[in-house]
């Protein structure tokens, strides 16, 4: 891998790595489930995460195809957690990441040094910033 690879998969996982632990505190939920954000908008950022396609650009080993697959079942995931019931929201979200982790486990072929851009990628944004904070009671 070149040297602007590196870095730029270095950028990539501290964005992916540092957000799935930033989405799961209670202060980002505040802010992305806040009276007038809609599910557009939490829609929107998951399509803003293009990450997939930027490593395809820098890792020759990482296919279209594969960031392709990537990217899609996170917008579908996304689609499928926002359409839920509030009720069932949660069973959604970990049942489509988990599903979307074994889709790509299976059938997408990433480089070794890239085995965990799916998974961070799904965790962050279905499970993180999808999922409002969980009420005590």
């Amino acid at each position: 891998m070149s040297l602007w690879a590196v870095v730029l998969v270095g950028l990539v996982a501290f964005d992916l790595f540092g957000g799935a632990a930033a989405n799961a505190t209670a202060a980002a939920k505040r802010t992305f489930h806040a009276p007038g954000r809609a599910a557009r908008h939490r829609l929107g950022f998951v399509a803003a995460h293009g990450q997939p396609f930027l490593l395809a650009l820098a890792v020759p080993d990482l296919g279209w195809a594969a960031a392709a697959v990537i990217y899609a079942l996170a917008l579908a995931g996304a689609v499928a957690v926002t359409a839920a019931p509030g009720a069932v929201r949660r069973p959604v979200a970990f049942a489509v990441t988990v599903l979307a982790i074994g889709v790509t486990t299976v059938t997408v072929s990433v480089p070794d040094e890239l085995a965990w851009l799916a998974p961070v990628l799904f965790v962050k944004l279905l499970l993180g910033h999808l999922l409002p904070e969980e009420s005590r009671g």
